[in-house]
């Protein structure tokens, strides 16, 4: 099995994390949280000669959609997205976008289910919901290779905020228990800041925040 790359670029107001994973080798792409610039991004993946095969959404929070228009625009990528996660994306209310200045909505094409194994271009992963920063909030797991992006649910330092709509502390406790159950050294991608592993993670919150 070819190895399982992992990149990123920072970009937008809040420097989100915008990933792109491939297979060595191999030109295909998953992207994850366009977070702005689609067409920027869109021009910096085909300069190094990658073709977006997806475009998949950990949450529907402003700073991780609205580039999703334009690399979709310019990609023709589908875009996937939680069940749970179809309003929020489709709400410049819910998504915040609106209260920020600049009204941003989009059209989930695939809606998936919690527990739910995808496979895009041989690449294959887990679909977790990981309800506490949204009720949308969900985790990409990487069983082979011990790999998760976690939007803002989980932080290398931290856990993301629960004071947006629909955000909840309870479920952020109950999606924080879930969590531990998956191998503690796979190595964590948030939606911002630095990556590390959930072991790591996990320690950390447990000290300050439960």
């Amino acid at each position: 099995m070819a190895e399982l790359k992992v990149d990123k670029f920072t970009l937008g107001v809040c420097e989100t994390n915008f990933y792109y994973v491939y297979e060595e080798g191999k030109k295909d792409v998953i992207a994850f949280d366009p977070a702005d610039r689609g067409e920027l991004l869109y021009q910096q993946l085909t300069v190094k000669g990658f073709h977006v095969a997806a475009i998949c959404l950990t949450h529907g929070h402003f700073d991780h959609i609205w580039g999703v228009e334009g690399l979709k625009k310019c990609s023709g990528a589908r875009v996937y997205a939680y069940e749970g996660e179809k309003e929020l994306c489709e709400s410049d209310s819910l998504n915040v976008s609106r209260d920020v200045g600049r009204p941003c909505t989009v059209t989930p094409d695939v809606l998936l289910k919690d527990g739910q194994k995808v496979e895009i271009a041989g690449m294959q992963f887990q679909v977790i919901a990981t309800p506490g920063h949204t009720n949308d909030s969900k985790t990409f797991y990487f069983p082979e290779e011990k790999v998760m992006f976690t939007g803002d649910f989980l932080f290398y330092n931290s856990i993301g905020r629960m004071d947006l709509p629909t955000g909840s502390q309870e479920d952020m406790q109950k999606s924080l228990e879930k969590i531990s159950n998956y191998p503690l050294t796979t190595k964590i991608y948030p939606g911002h800041f630095y990556s590390g592993t959930l072991k790591m993670s996990l320690e950390i919150v447990k000290n300050f925040f439960f």
